[in-house]
């Protein structure tokens, strides 16, 4: 089949997922990463449908005056980072114009009430984690921009200046390698994560100052080397943080991020919280202060011993061990006021939905991200469901806040924190 001829565009806005978008003479919208909205460019269309199509960038013809040199030299060909050639300030402006976009276009809602964007305090080296993929030559690397293949890794810009030097002291011979994490906490201790295409442990010699540790196929991990776990340092405590568990991989940025979730609660000490996902307990310390009992729920087993531990001087916290869909009908008999949630990626399941609104909380925190599965989320919220009490009164949720925090910069990843207020309205 021949290549179509290449295609003289003017890019008009930023699409979610990190291209910008303009269109054809025939209305066709255009999707071309590596470029900036307002930008005239020169493209190769690949894999054109009918009404859209994804091009590669060939020639900027008028640069936008927001373009700058990325730093990275594998930046174009590692899918790492999508945003590097776009000065932060602007990064920063086109991701909040995405969330708005994002809520308009899937959520259905008119005018969301997007705030800008909170900066994440580094826009470089700041992870404190990072998964590797072996190439087929046995070296670590990320996939490629387009997903065919892992390419090696020299240096990686966005990630703590320990890690990059961890990652180029490694030399693993391990055929059956998946994926190898390197993490490391607030006083500079660091693990390494191993992730097998064999449930054996791997027999591991090495001369540097590590703990190691192996993800099982149940998400928890079985300790190697040294401590399975690290020590990070956030909103003024400390936290255990196992192999297995999640924590925030940009720390600066957690901060505004537990900050938000507090300011939007605005728990007066009265209320009965439940928080959904609740992880290690980075929220779920603060919430702990600020209301009268909260009760959590998080299925990762590694995660709820560590919370456990984080919280153990509370005393008004329950914690359950397993899903949300497992758990919500164990607490069909108590009320809550206030529920906070920071669901994976996916977002949350129209079941779950459905027992959020059963509950009738007076207010929804709602961690995200992902802004497209959040407006998808927020809208059945707003919709309300068959609970109510009065038939003829739709029982749903108002959107009043949205605040994105840069938890990713250089990437097209976005977090939010948003406020959702139950109203009872006529439909």
């Amino acid at each position: 089949m021949d290549m179509p001829e290449p295609l003289v565009i003017t890019l008009t806005a930023m699409a979610h997922g990190g291209s910008a978008m303009g269109r054809d003479d025939t209305g066709r919208v255009i999707f071309v990463p590596y470029a900036i909205p307002g930008e005239t460019v020169r493209v190769q269309l690949i894999r054109p449908k009918q009404r859209y199509a994804h091009a590669k960038l060939l020639e900027v013809l008028e640069p936008s005056p927001l373009r700058v040199r990325p730093r990275c030299p594998h930046f174009g060909s590692c899918g790492g980072c999508h945003l590097q050639h776009i000065a932060y300030p602007a990064q920063l402006e086109f991701k909040t114009q995405v969330v708005s976009d994002q809520l308009s276009r899937v959520g259905k809602f008119d005018q969301p009430p997007v705030e800008p964007a909170v900066p994440s305090p580094s826009a470089w080296e700041y992870r404190n984690s990072l998964s590797f993929s072996p190439t087929k030559g046995g070296e670590l690397g990320f996939w490629s921009s387009t997903e065919e293949q892992v390419i090696p890794i020299k240096e990686c810009l966005i990630i703590r200046p320990a890690l990059q030097r961890l990652h180029q002291s490694i030399y693993l011979q391990l055929p059956g390698l998946r994926r190898l994490t390197l993490r490391v906490g607030a006083g500079g201790d660091l693990l390494v994560v191993f992730e097998t295409e064999d449930v054996e442990p791997p027999a591991l010699e090495t001369d540097l100052s590590v703990s190691a540790a192996m993800l099982l196929p149940t998400g928890e991990a079985a300790n190697l080397v040294g401590e399975n776990s690290l020590i990070e340092s956030c909103a003024g405590r400390e936290w255990r943080v196992s192999a297995g568990s999640f924590f925030q991989v940009n720390t600066g940025a957690a901060e505004h991020l537990v900050e938000w979730v507090h300011e939007l609660a605005a728990l007066d000490g009265s209320e009965s919280v439940l928080e959904l996902c609740n992880g290690v307990g980075l929220f779920t310390a603060g919430l702990s202060e600020r209301a009268d009992r909260v009760t959590g729920i998080e299925a990762n087993p590694d995660a709820v011993a560590d919370a456990a531990l984080n919280l153990d001087a509370t005393d008004n916290v329950t914690l359950y061990e397993g899903t949300v869909e497992e758990v919500l009908p164990v607490l069909t008999d108590q009320s809550f006021d206030v529920i906070v949630l920071d669901p994976p990626r996916s977002g949350v399941e129209p079941a779950v939905i459905d027992a959020l609104l059963a509950i009738r909380a007076s207010r929804i925190v709602y961690v995200s991200c992902d802004p497209a599965t959040f407006a998808r989320d927020a809208r059945r919220l707003a919709r309300g469901s068959d609970y109510a009490v009065d038939p003829d009164l739709r029982d749903g949720y108002r959107l009043e806040r949205v605040v994105p925090v840069d938890m990713f910069p250089q990437t097209f990843h976005i977090e939010t924190v948003s406020l959702l207020r139950r109203v009872d309205q006529k439909s």
